[in-house]
């Protein structure tokens, strides 16, 4: 039981202690949150509560993600044993600040690269079905690997951060030629992202077994997606401008580590997978995601219910020799369940903007308008049944600004 008032409970217990930056007096200083507080590392460090041998005093979580799961599992422990012995209580409670009295929170690590996968079998057929009405919903190779996209690692921000409504080209449904304006069809995919601490050499795969040795941490993600922009685009190379504008990260990294209560087995793929992609034991996250648009819960997406596990999206990411830095992220891809109300974008939920959903308040959306909310949130099973919760992503649509 930890010390910290209020922690026990909170979903953010002792067994959490997620990582993010905090912004004090306009200087970043890494943090791992615990209850409603924030435990400045670099000042931890210095009192000698947790060594990283200096990896905490530059203002950001990079050095430490990129140590490794020795040091990641040593800090951990140590913060454990810092949080819950009360002797340690005069040291270490003087580090807490309580988050309401923080400035902002920064991005929690320097995006190196962005992967986007596609890897829920109920979102892929939703989307077949809406974008190429009377094909087949699934492309021929969707079962037989991870399909993805590589984004735009300079647009990936920090949650709260505004999203400006984006403009392109549509073309407008029975016109022959295309126009060019502000989006009318944005949406939102609701997604869990992995967080890369330790790289990889050029050239060598990383296999499905060494997931845990690279992958430091999990962030809930929120991939904006400009669907008429993306309707006109996508044939023949895929996403483009209908996603890259903005993606919205969690400010705090859930480490694997307060997740090992959360894995649970996924059935056999079928048909079965080509070797890299053969896992001894394929395992998935049991999250509960939950969608809230203006404050009203228009979802729960599950996202034990993926079709591709996150060990075989970083075996697949890499099996051409494609190497991982400090800093990767790559994100699942919409998570969307079997049900109307599990669905994790927007056109699913209004099918394809035919169905209005009606909000708090009377008002009815079929896609985000300007001034518009979007809270994604999630909880995993933790240790002796005190769930965790994920750290939220939300934001807010500005307008579109044209040059």
């Amino acid at each position: 039981m930890t010390w910290v008032p209020g922690a026990a409970g909170s979903g953010y217990g002792v067994r959490h202690l997620p990582y993010g930056v905090v912004v004090v007096d306009g200087v970043r200083r890494p943090a791992v949150r615990i209850g409603d507080f924030a435990l400045d590392l670099a000042a931890a460090e210095a009192a000698g509560v947790v060594d990283t041998g200096g990896g905490f005093q530059g203002g950001s979580l990079m050095p430490f993600l990129a140590a490794g799961p020795r040091v990641w599992a040593d800090v951990r422990g140590r913060l454990v044993a810092a949080l819950t012995d009360p002797a340690a209580r005069p040291t270490v409670e003087p580090l807490l600040r309580p988050l309401d009295t923080v400035q902002e929170m920064a991005l929690p690590f320097d995006v190196a690269d962005y992967v986007d996968f596609y890897s829920s079998e109920h979102h892929a057929a939703n989307v077949g079905e809406i974008f190429r009405p009377g094909q087949p919903p699934l492309l021929p190779n969707w079962r037989h690997l991870p399909v993805g996209y590589h984004g735009r690692a300079g647009t990936v921000v920090v949650s709260g951060t505004p999203v400006v409504r984006p403009c392109g080209q549509r073309r407008p449904p029975g016109a022959e030629l295309p126009t060019f304006g502000p989006s009318t069809r944005l949406d939102i995919e609701a997604e869990v992202g992995f967080v890369v601490g330790v790289p990889s050499e050029l050239g060598t795969p990383v296999s499905v077994t060494r997931f845990a040795d690279h992958v430091f941490g999990v962030v809930l993600v929120n991939d904006w997606s400009a669907r008429d922009i993306q309707a006109w685009e996508y044939q023949p190379l895929g996403p483009f401008l209908g996603k890259s504008f903005a993606t919205s990260v969690a400010a705090w990294i859930t480490p694997l580590a307060a997740l090992d209560a959360a894995w649970v087995d996924l059935p056999e793929q079928d048909p079965p997978v080509l070797e890299y992609l053969r896992e001894p034991r394929r395992r998935g996250l049991d999250l509960s995601l939950t969608v809230r648009w203006n404050g009203t819960e228009v979802s729960r997406p599950p996202f034990r219910s993926m079709y591709w596990s996150p060990a075989q999206q970083l075996a697949h990411m890499t099996v051409n020799g494609a190497c991982l830095r400090t800093g990767d992220l790559y994100a699942s891809g919409t998570v969307s369940g079997p049900e109307r109300d599990q669905v994790g974008s927007f056109l699913e939920l209004t099918w394809g903007g035919a169905e209005p959903v009606r909000l708090a308040g009377g008002e009815e959306r079929t896609f985000l308008a300007d001034g518009d909310t979007v809270t994604i949130g999630a909880t995993a099973p933790g240790p002796d049944g005190e769930p965790i919760t994920l750290a939220e992503v939300t934001g807010t649509i500005h307008p579109a600004r044209q040059g």
